[in-house]
């Protein structure tokens, strides 16, 4: 679980990347979910964009894949939502949180 500290920190890195997913009217598929997982082990935050046509609610979706995946979801606004996961291995830990 992240403090409001640590999900302000997360944000304002998310503010600087793109969107590299979208989801379209198909929603979110089991193949999805694996390249997502493997993109947040990779990066350790990301930005996913629902398209227009996928009708999807984004904080609703948000909260969805980032259960599935056992990451958290930093942030919702409007088609666009970021997600956050310590990567597993050391070698790929980018982010350091502030203290709780």
């Amino acid at each position: 679980m992240l403090t409001s500290k640590q999900r302000a920190y997360l944000r304002g890195l998310a503010n600087g990347i793109d969107s590299i997913f979208q989801i379209g009217k198909g929603g979110v598929g089991d193949e999805q979910l694996k390249q997502l997982a493997a993109a947040l082990e990779a990066r350790e935050l990301i930005k996913v964009r629902i398209l227009e046509t996928a009708m999807l609610d984004t904080k609703e979706t948000a909260n969805q894949v980032a259960a599935q995946l056992k990451a958290e979801a930093v942030q919702a606004i409007g088609s666009k939502f970021v997600l956050y996961k310590r990567a597993c291995k050391e070698q790929h830990r980018k982010i350091e949180l502030p203290k709780k």
